[in-house]
């Protein structure tokens, strides 16, 4: 609705754009592409329109993308260098994320300051059903399986200071990951199990299983018409082994992300 961005960013001198469709199911591929690249594009011509002081775009670090080739149980370090290659590893949502940085990058090339931060899994207060609240959610159901990966996480508290910071700054045609650090899902799942008091999930998904569970899922997806708890997608990807280096904003902010333990005890309290 351009009319009403252009209503919503008159006046304005500071634009952050954090709204995007986040899904893995390849119903909502289509919807996606019109929401995170077209809904991008068009909040980038308004911003160019109506000359304001500056945009920050809330990306992902899924837009970094990943490389096409990966040796086996190999620990892959990813920083802002990295350059967007095809893989089956980059889901849909991955790519429409890749393509609105791409217009960012063409706003910026025709005159607009901008920024963009690349976070990791934003872990916060919110709605259990929604979001990376569900990994909250999945433990309290109690479930028993963990996959052999790892998450890159980073506090909501942490994203919304980097963008502060970020907006007050002279920094323009510049991106920034923001992750606060990396650990298994197993210690992950134990740190929340503990912290709710209840046992966690303590039986490991093979890769075997993930393969059969995403198909199950597919199929359960189809008959019922809701979105899949697991697809192919979310289940190679939770068999990965990444880690997203947020030197450059440490360095350039002297930035410093809040501990893993600190983030995790305040939204415990919080759902509790």
């Amino acid at each position: 609705d351009i009319l009403a961005l252009e209503k919503a960013i008159e006046q304005v001198d500071f634009v952050v754009h954090a709204a995007a469709m986040v899904s893995f199911a390849p119903k909502d591929r289509v919807l996606m592409q019109k929401t995170n690249v077209e809904g991008t594009a068009n909040v980038v011509n308004v911003c160019l329109t109506q000359k304001i002081k500056k945009l920050c775009f809330v990306s992902s670090i899924a837009a970094l993308g990943r490389p096409s080739t990966i040796s086996k149980n190999t620990e892959i370090n990813i920083s802002e260098q990295q350059k967007w290659e095809e893989s089956p590893l980059n889901s849909n949502y991955a790519k429409t994320k890749y393509l609105a940085e791409c217009e960012v990058w063409r706003g910026i090339a025709e005159g607009l300051n901008a920024v963009i931060v690349n976070p990791s899994i934003i872990l916060g207060e919110g709605d259990l059903e929604r979001s990376s609240t569900q990994l909250f959610n999945y433990v309290l159901k109690g479930n028993k399986y963990y996959t052999a990966g790892v998450i890159n996480y980073v506090d909501v508290v942490d994203v919304a200071e980097a963008v502060f910071q970020l907006m007050q700054s002279p920094i323009v045609a510049e991106r920034f990951i923001l992750n606060g650090g990396k650990t298994t899902y197993k210690f992950f799942f134990e740190a929340l199990a503990l912290g709710f008091g209840i046992p966690a999930p303590n039986r490991l998904v093979s890769k075997f299983m993930a393969e059969i569970a995403w198909r199950i899922e597919a199929v359960r997806s189809w008959l019922t018409g809701k979105s899949p708890l697991i697809t192919k997608e979310t289940a190679k990807s939770a068999q990965s082994i990444f880690y997203y280096d947020s030197t450059k904003i440490q360095q350039m902010l002297n930035f410093r992300f809040k501990p893993f333990q600190e983030t995790i005890d305040r939204i415990i309290k919080s759902l509790k």
